[in-house]
Formats: C-alpha cells, sequence, structure tokens
C-alpha cells in the first residue's frame, strides 16, 4: 500500500468542486442533506482523500491503512461524494442517496465501503479515533488516524475527555480536524458557547496545534502529510472554513445546515459552482 501522491493545486480544486457538486445533487433530492457542513469540509476531505491517506479504495479494510472518521457524521453526503470519487464505489451510486434500499444513509455506516465506524452522535468519534491509534500502536503498525470534527461538536465535554487521554498516551499518530466554519444548527458558535481563543485550549490540553485556511486542499496536504508535528503529541489542525463555501445564496449562513434544493435553488447552485470553477 502506498499514500496518494501530492496531487498538484489546479487538480485537487477540481476534485474539490466535483465533490460539492455530487453534494448539491444529493442535497436536490427528495430527502435533502446537510449541504452547509460538507462544503465547508470539502477541501479538507480533498486534501485527506487524494494526497495524504494511506487507503487502498480495492483494499478497504487492509490492516495497514490509515483510519479516517468523520465524526461530524451529518456532513455524510461530503464524504461519500469523496469516496465516490476517490474509488470506493461507484460515482453512480450517489444518486440513490437518502432513498429506499441506499447504504448511503443521513449518517454513514459500516456497509458503505471506507467507512470505519457509524458516527454522528456528536462528541464521540475523537474517543474512537484515540482507540484506533492505541490499537495501531499495540500492533506495531505505523499507521495515522484522521478524525474530522465540527466546531459546535467542541461543546461536548466528551471531546476533552478523549484530549486528555490522547495527550496522555503520547498518540503522536492521532490527528485531528476541526472545521472551524463558526456556524451551527441555532446559530454562531461564539454566540452560543464561545471557544476562542481554540488554538491555546487545544495546546493546554497537550496538542500540538496548527493553525489555517480550510479552504486550500493544497496547504492542508502539507500540514496534515507532515503530521505528527511534535514527538509524542497528537496534532490538531484547526481548519478556518465558510459553512456553505462557493454557494453565494448560502455561504457563511445557518440556513445552510440542513437544505432541500428546490430545482430552482439547485440549478442556482449549479451556475455558481460553474462560475466558481471558471475564475479559477
Amino acid at each position: 500500500m502506498t499514500v496518494t501522491p501530492l496531487l498538484e493545486r489546479d487538480t485537487l480544486d477540481s476534485v474539490a468542486a466535483r465533490i460539492r457538486s455530487h453534494v448539491v445533487d444529493m442535497c436536490a433530492g427528495p430527502e435533502g442533506g446537510h449541504l452547509g457542513g460538507a462544503f465547508s469540509c470539502a477541501d479538507v476531505l480533498t486534501a485527506l482523500y487524494f494526497s495524504v491517506l494511506n487507503v487502498d479504495p480495492d483494499r478497504p479494510d487492509d490492516p495497514e491503512r490509515d483510519r479516517f472518521l468523520l465524526s461530524k457524521g451529518h456532513a455524510a453526503v461530503g464524504l461519500y461524494a469523496t469516496l465516490a470519487e476517490r474509488g470506493f464505489f461507484p460515482v453512480g451510486e450517489l444518486a440513490g442517496y437518502g432513498r429506499p434500499g441506499s447504504r448511503l444513509m443521513g449518517h454513514p455506516v459500516r456497509a458503505v465501503p471506507g467507512v470505519e465506524l457509524p458516527t454522528g452522535s456528536l462528541g464521540h468519534g475523537l474517543a474512537l479515533g484515540c482507540g484506533f491509534a492505541l490499537a495501531a500502536r499495540y500492533a506495531g503498525r505505523a499507521s495515522r488516524t484522521f478524525v474530522l470534527l465540527g466546531d459546535g461538536e467542541l461543546q461536548e465535554g466528551s471531546v476533552w475527555e478523549a484530549a486528555i487521554a490522547a495527550a496522555s498516551l503520547r498518540l503522536d499518530r492521532l490527528i485531528a480536524v476541526v472545521d472551524r466554519n463558526g456556524l451551527q444548527l441555532t446559530g454562531a458558535t461564539e454566540g452560543i458557547a464561545p471557544m476562542e481563543p481554540l488554538a491555546e485550549r487545544w495546546r493546554s490540553f497537550g496538542w500540538a496545534v496548527r493553525d489555517v485556511d480550510g479552504h486550500d486542499p493544497a496547504r492542508l496536504a502539507e500540514h496534515l502529510g507532515a503530521a505528527p508535528w511534535e514527538p509524542g503529541k497528537p496534532s490538531v489542525l484547526i481548519a478556518r472554513t465558510v459553512k456553505g463555501q462557493g454557494l453565494p445564496f448560502l455561504a457563511g449562513r445557518s440556513a445552510s445546515h440542513y437544505v432541500t434544493l428546490s430545482p430552482r435553488n439547485h440549478a442556482r447552485a449549479i451556475n455558481a459552482l460553474r462560475a466558481t470553477e471558471t475564475a479559477g
């Protein structure tokens, strides 16, 4: 098994654009989907699956693989789009998202190739990641474990219990990514439970911290590919993002959290993504 080589910036941007396009199509279905949070983490998922993770779509259960956990499991449409683009299952299957009989449910489940564990009950993913990282250590494997968390999710005390455990156990093969889009279902995170200075909070728990632009997949890949950043410390990347990034009529709005796109808004979204890609 080999890690996917670092792709050119233009290639990564194109992959991220396709992921967002798939998400738009899924959110135009009868069930809708969590578009805003899927869009904010699309560049992170692109960097991980197309430049960083040691995974093989033909052998999704390879014991030497890196593990990825989408702790913010409500962004499943983003993960499904990414896994399909990476070759874990046919892109055409995305059209069945949320339909009776489909394995592509509102939150990820293990029936989907590439999904390690069911997630979405917020606050559990980092603890699960600790378990994977500790198991890899005991097995003598060099694999890394990556966990993507939402910033609203950080209001769960279980996240910080896991953070304490990871630092105490010196799990430096564990890497967390915080999708810091500043919004949750009911409003701005800073107006509900202020988190800043977020980087200092993580450092006080014994983690190595980097705070970066979450919409630059090439730079994200460089940072994530270099982890662990400090021997003996778990790493956390705070990715500064915009909820609904790429759609002017939804970007930066709590209303993007969960949407069922009407035919008109579906067309608006597609046109906006095309305009962004052309401008790039």
